[in-house]
């Protein structure tokens, strides 16, 4: 199926919140691990999301040309024509742009989008991540408002994040005195900002402890009942209505407990990256070390060509991402819930 459309996005959005099931939101660096995404939700039968970051799309264009631009086009004009061959809906996204690099990365895939959109061709990608966490609420809001604003005229939903989610991503650390838990008055102020935004649609990361990178269960306490007060609150204020689409960073190493009672307080998207790496690279070291003496040329010898070709152990990286992915839709109760009918 095609690259999801605003219509099916926004549905696919809406059906989570209902139905009280979130979509997962994979990082992508290549046309392999894209492709390693769409056989996991394929095979789910779960529509989700594929996503770059700064740092993955600049490494996707190559190591000489490290051009942030060009690696998303490049993988995002990749997964619209793959997508056609899978029975699911995919959404394309940016992940993490901060203030800085906006005008380097965000705004030019707007501006092809806008430019793809005059020639009567779909929108390159969804949506777009602005990360003004590092802000204060007031300049992180400062930038949103107009984004949104242009965003809403090309169909596109931005992902804002309030509070800071901790660790590291992409080379970019959180401070360690960082606000790691969103208060209900920023997503109070968040709201009467952004919905005043006639008819435009936004995502919203509210931090409640997470943090980027490898941890394991309980070295971060993570307190999802932050989500349902901010709901409340916003709720109280202006209306069942106003309640966000919450967006769930830094999950790695969460429990499935404490991803569920995110879910049912309004998470629809939960971002993956550092499990479907280790899922990657894992059987290639395996492979690697399996087969040692075929993929170097020992002491002289010439090797084994079928154990040295990339396509062999790329291959294995794939389904194991693939597994990596439908493990992920199972802890997000999407497992069977794709729009797609044939």
């Amino acid at each position: 199926m095609p690259v999801a459309d605003y219509k099916t996005y926004c549905e696919m959005l809406d059906r989570a919140r209902e139905g009280r099931f979130a979509y997962p939101a994979i990082n992508v660096t290549s046309l392999t691990t894209a492709n390693g995404v769409l056989k996991g939700l394929a095979e789910s039968r779960s529509d989700g999301i594929i996503q770059v970051s700064t740092g993955g799309a600049a490494f996707a264009s190559g190591t000489t040309v490290k051009d942030m631009v060009l690696g998303a086009i490049s993988i995002a004009e990749h997964v619209h024509r793959a997508a056609e061959r899978y029975p699911i809906h995919v959404a394309l996204h940016t992940d993490h742009c901060q203030a800085d690099k906006l005008e380097r990365f965000v705004i030019p895939l707007v501006e092809e989008t806008e430019r793809r959109r005059a020639a009567g061709l779909p929108n390159l990608f969804n949506s777009h991540m602005f990360d003004g966490s590092a802000l204060s609420l007031k300049d992180n809001l400062d930038i949103a408002v107009p984004l949104l604003e242009r965003f809403r005229n090309s169909e596109l939903i931005l992902e804002i994040e309030t509070g800071v989610v901790g660790g590291e991503e992409d080379g970019v650390r959180a401070e360690a005195q960082a606000k790691l838990y969103t208060t209900p008055g920023d997503t109070l102020e968040a709201a009467r900002r952004l919905n005043a935004i006639v008819g435009a649609r936004y995502l919203l990361a509210a931090t409640f402890g997470n943090v980027h990178g490898v941890y394991k269960p309980g070295h971060v306490q993570l307190k999802p009942s932050i989500l349902r007060d901010c709901q409340d609150a916003v709720e109280k204020s202006f209306g069942k209505g106003a309640r966000f689409d919450l967006v769930f960073h830094g999950g790695s190493g969460s429990s499935v407990a404490e991803i569920h009672e995110a879910i049912d307080y309004g998470v629809v998207k939960m971002n993956i990256d550092t499990d479907t790496q280790y899922a990657f690279t894992r059987p290639i070291a395996d492979h690697m070390f399996r087969n040692y003496d075929g993929v170097l040329k020992v002491d002289g010898e010439v090797g084994n060509k079928k154990a040295y070709d990339p396509r062999t152990y790329l291959a294995l990286g794939e389904e194991a991402l693939a597994l990596r992915v439908q493990q992920a839709v199972n802890d997000l109760r999407s497992a069977g819930t794709t729009l797609f009918v044939s």
